[in-house]
């Protein structure tokens, strides 16, 4: 039987970096619009729901096409409330709205990626499906080093790398790979989110995505960076 797979895009109405930025426009659309539309096109999602504690953002949502069957209290939505306790309030709820219908997979698809491509959400999918992850995470490549460029400085600003190995390392080349996490997908056991309190609590894949398509907007920075690419991927169309 095919499992119930229900993509959620968390957007919540208060950002410090960008205000406004989930209905903020990007390139001619409002930024939570490109989640949307990514999830509608995934071959394996049902229903795509916008969790937000704002009205704004719930009437653009609904615009697009996406489900907001609920508003997130407003004590989920602060600058300091963690996006799992939102993740696991999203599933109790609609799973109640829905008479008690389990959810078999949870799909977190944050807006602040809009660059992402569909078939990274659906690798992420399918990595889950077929593999007893607990949880799926997306990553890049980073491009900085613990062992090698990425320094700690103490109260005199003396400096110390992050993660010393024991041997010394010449080139950045040299050193271990490390990733950066990504916002591109988070794909779950909704089992799993509700029994625990982070990510890597269970047992995590990682899906590698392109650095051209990771991009996470948290700053104004990011955003002109953003508006700048999706500009020019829109103009080579």
């Amino acid at each position: 039987m095919k499992q119930y797979i229900v993509g959620f895009i968390f957007a919540r109405g208060g950002s410090k970096g960008v205000p406004g930025k989930n209905i903020r426009h990007l390139a001619g659309k409002p930024l939570i619009a490109y989640a949307i539309e990514t999830a509608f096109q995934s071959q394996f999602i049902d229903r795509v729901v916008v969790s937000t504690d704002d009205e704004k953002i719930a009437r653009v949502a609904q615009d697009f096409g996406a489900e907001v069957p609920f508003l997130r209290p407003k004590e989920l939505a602060q600058n300091n409330s963690p996006e799992w306790l939102a993740w696991q309030h999203a599933i109790r709820t609609l799973e109640e709205q829905d008479k008690g219908r389990e959810l078999d997979v949870f799909v977190s698809i944050p807006p602040t990626a809009p660059l992402r491509a569909v078939e990274d959400v659906d690798n992420s999918i399918k990595t889950f499906l077929e593999s007893d992850a607990d949880i799926v995470i997306t990553a890049k490549k980073a491009s900085r080093h613990p062992s090698f460029n990425m320094i700690t400085l103490d109260e005199q600003n003396c400096a110390k790398l992050v993660l010393p190995l024991d041997k010394q390392i010449i080139r950045r080349q040299d050193a271990p790979a490390v990733y950066d996490m990504t916002t591109v997908a988070y794909v779950a056991s909704p089992k799993f989110i509700i029994e625990s309190k982070a990510i890597f609590e269970g047992k995590v894949k990682a899906v590698l995505i392109p650095e051209e398509r990771a991009l996470d907007i948290d700053t104004e920075l990011d955003f002109k960076f953003a508006e700048y690419l999706m500009t020019n991927r829109i103009k080579r169309k």
